[in-house]
Parts: C-alpha cells; sequence; structure tokens
C-alpha cells in the first residue's frame, strides 16, 4: 500500500488529506456523506479532545467532530505541507 494512503484516524493533528473513499455502509455512510465527506474533499485534523477520542477535524468551512471508529472507515491520501 501506498506510504500516503491511510485512515482518517490515523492523520496527525495540524496534517491534510484528502478523501479518497468511504468503508461504511448504509445509514452510517449516508450520514458521512451528509457530512460532506465526499472522495476529492480536503480535511485537516484539528485537535484532540483531552481523552484523545473525538477528534475535530476541518472539512468544507466546518468543523466536525468524529469519533475514532467512524474515522478508521474513512481512507486518505495525504496531502503535502504547504
Amino acid at each position: 500500500m501506498d506510504n500516503n494512503v491511510s485512515t482518517l484516524d490515523c492523520l496527525p493533528i495540524g496534517r491534510q488529506g484528502r478523501i479518497m473513499s468511504l468503508m461504511s455502509t448504509g445509514s452510517q455512510k449516508r450520514r458521512m456523506l451528509d457530512l460532506g465527506l465526499v472522495a476529492g474533499t480536503t480535511v485537516e485534523a484539528l485537535h484532540k479532545s483531552p481523552s484523545g477520542d473525538p477528534v475535530a477535524y476541518f472539512i468544507r468551512g466546518a468543523v466536525i467532530a468524529l469519533r475514532s471508529e467512524d474515522a478508521q472507515k474513512i481512507r486518505i491520501k495525504y496531502t503535502l505541507p504547504q
């Protein structure tokens, strides 16, 4: 597997990635799509909660908190730092 491909839960704080695909199904996949998590979307990990879960992500102009179990089902490709 490409070293630049991972799941969203592995995206380090302050880094950006581009969504490649969703591995969830059914209503969970619909929820992710409704939140704007579609292929090609850029996402940035902003900060973790004190317990480490959930993590806040910047997606399409909004800050969204996702649990790690949900973020594990989102494949991303790291983008280069600017």
